[in-house]
């Protein structure tokens, strides 16, 4: 049990390693920190240059790889349509709850994270450069995140037109996909010691008083889950069948909840979910599709947390998080996170890569929200897990078939 507790819980815990060992020395050898950033700064690198592969190879894949299945297309329009609407629902409610629960910002930080960026681009010449690059190697630069994303959609509906003629290089991206998402696990191995070490630097740099600026948005998410939890998941079954709906979803999703945070793994709940669905009355023909779908693109947790990363993105440069447009994109980069970054390893720092892209921000910020992801990630395996009994739920009160 121990051993499997390791497992489960290993990355958490030697990132936890990694913080205090970072945060003594940024205490007690303020010297040194220096001398540790570079640490920090290759690991970012590394992480940086293995993304944008892994998110062109990802994409063109999973849009190649879709087979047209007509009979279900109503239950996959009306899934689709539950899965954005849960993810929207609460990414806004956490926008609420950060707007009047404010996070305040070290009042030297700005000195220490970044330099105000300077943009005199028009905003047809910003619209442009979102979706579309002058230059084929611009497209694998973090900085050009989303004329990526709508390449490799390109690419793979591309090779969807080009049948068997286009199966060999299908062939490789399915290869370039896995290899990628090898390279990426082996560099997220060194991730305590280059986080530890970029930690170390900001307590140096910063002081302690940094605890309390990771303390608050780390709390509020746990808050902010827990009641999106209770709340929002009651009044998803209340909408399925009433009272007996909260009844038959908190008598049956006991186990699946035990699951994902004993495992902090939704791979590892779907077969709990998918059982426990079953016994609540959904229907298997739904379930069965619904639920395996859903723990690659459906992350409630994962939306949640998207929304906090990038606050505290904001918080660091100082920026205001709730201009309307800020907020709309904030909206957008979040349904890309939740919804197709799910099915990669380690897939919420495409969102990292996103936010880099979209916001033009710069990646001293990032540790700060790779941190946070890591440390939320027992809440977020439970809301990702069970909002998938919710949402095959939905579905099965829109669409009528046989179990």
């Amino acid at each position: 049990m121990n051993l499997q507790l390791w497992k489960n819980y290993s990355n958490i815990i030697l990132l936890l390693i990694g913080i205090f060992i970072g945060s003594l020395i940024g205490i007690f050898k303020p010297d040194l920190v220096n001398y540790l950033k570079p640490v920090g700064d290759i690991f970012l690198n590394l992480l940086f240059v293995t993304v944008i592969p892994l998110v062109f190879f990802a994409i063109v894949s999973a849009i190649s790889g879709i087979e047209q299945q007509n009979k279900l297309g109503k239950i996959i329009g009306t899934m689709i349509l539950t899965f954005l609407s849960f993810i929207l629902i609460s990414a806004i409610f956490c926008i609420i709850m950060v707007y009047f629960f404010p996070t305040e910002t070290p009042k030297n930080i700005s000195q220490t994270v970044t330099d105000t960026i300077q943009n005199n681009a028009t905003i047809n010449d910003q619209i442009v450069g979102f979706f579309t690059v002058d230059e084929f190697y611009h497209l694998f630069s973090r900085q050009n995140m989303l004329a990526l994303l709508l390449f490799a959609f390109l690419v793979g509906i591309s090779i969807r037109s080009s049948g068997e003629k286009g199966k060999v290089f299908q062939d490789f991206i399915l290869s370039g996909n896995e290899v990628m998402k090898q390279l990426l696990l082996l560099i997220m191995k060194v991730a305590p010691i280059g986080l530890g070490a970029y930690f170390a630097y900001q307590v140096g740099t910063i002081g302690p008083q940094l605890f309390g600026f990771y303390a608050k948005p780390l709390g509020l998410y746990y808050i902010v889950g827990t009641i999106y939890f209770i709340v929002f998941f009651s009044l998803y079954a209340f909408i399925w069948k009433g009272r007996n709906g909260i009844q038959t979803f908190w008598k049956e999703g006991l186990l699946p909840s035990l699951t994902a945070i004993s495992t902090c793994s939704s791979l590892a709940t779907m077969p709990v979910a998918i059982e426990a669905s079953k016994k609540m009355g959904i229907p298997a023909s739904i379930a069965n599709v619904v639920i395996p779908i859903g723990t690659t693109i459906h992350k409630n947790g994962s939306s949640i947390s998207s929304i906090i990363k990038i606050y505290v993105a904001f918080q660091l440069l100082g920026w205001n998080f709730f201009e309307p447009t800020n907020l709309i994109m904030a909206l957008g980069i979040t349904v890309f996170v939740s919804a197709v970054a799910g099915g990669i390893p380690n897939g919420g720092y495409i969102g990292e890569m996103l936010m880099i892209s979209v916001y033009k921000i710069p990646s001293d910020v990032v540790p700060a929200v790779i941190i946070i992801g890591t440390l939320v990630d027992p809440l977020a395996t439970i809301l990702n897990s069970v909002g998938n009994i919710l949402a095959s739920m939905i579905v099965s009160k829109f669409v009528k078939t046989e179990s």
